[in-house]
């Protein structure tokens, strides 16, 4: 028969203590914090929807700070017995609680280099030698490369850094919407109020 209890987490009193201050610590995440809630939660009741009931959190989310910080006891010890210095605890529980990297690829362009290639489209052509009076995507995905500004980009991611970041345009006229001041409707020098003219 299997056991249903379910796990406890145990901590050394110095995992404790350094739960507790980071749990205190003016500039900790709200992430941060509320995961270290979580654990010194557990630690005093192992009943997972209990814990995420009491903090408004999923019972999901709650067994994954348990399972993680779980699955790191070992790490945990052993950084503890390799000496007194806090430090690398601190280090290796703040890791531990930090978020999973992310799935997917890595941004190709930094977001100074598209400030750059936006700034170089902001520039006349003819300041980069070229024979145009404006530019276009492909013009300036060349002088982006040229510039050693990227590796390489194709004319249309070029064109879509240049694209976007205004506001889209009005579809009516702004001038045409104000309506002219009636005669009546003329403010009154004395007072601020309106009289009839």
């Amino acid at each position: 028969m299997s056991d249903s209890r379910p796990a406890t987490l145990e901590f050394s009193a110095r995992q404790r203590a350094l739960l507790r201050q980071i749990q205190n610590r003016q500039t900790a995440s709200v992430r941060l914090a509320r995961r270290v809630g979580v654990l010194l939660a557990l630690a005093d009741d192992p009943c997972l929807e209990s814990v995420a009931q009491r903090l408004g959190l999923t019972r999901v989310s709650v067994r994954l700070w348990r399972d993680r910080w779980l699955g790191a006891a070992g790490r945990l010890r052993q950084v503890e017995a390799d000496g007194p210095d806090d430090r690398p605890l601190l280090a290796l529980v703040e890791q531990i609680l930090d978020d999973a990297p992310r799935p997917g690829r890595p941004a190709t362009f930094t977001p100074e280099q598209i400030v750059q290639i936006v700034a170089l489209a902001c520039e006349p052509p003819e300041k980069s030698g070229r024979p145009i009076s404006h530019w276009t995507s492909a013009e300036v995905a060349d002088e982006a490369g040229k510039r050693k500004i990227v590796k390489s980009i194709s004319p249309r991611t070029a064109g879509r850094f240049l694209k976007r970041g205004g506001p889209p345009a009005s579809r009516e006229p702004l001038l045409a919407q104000r309506q002219p001041a009636r005669p009546r409707d003329v403010p009154h020098a004395v007072g601020g109020g309106m009289r009839p003219v």
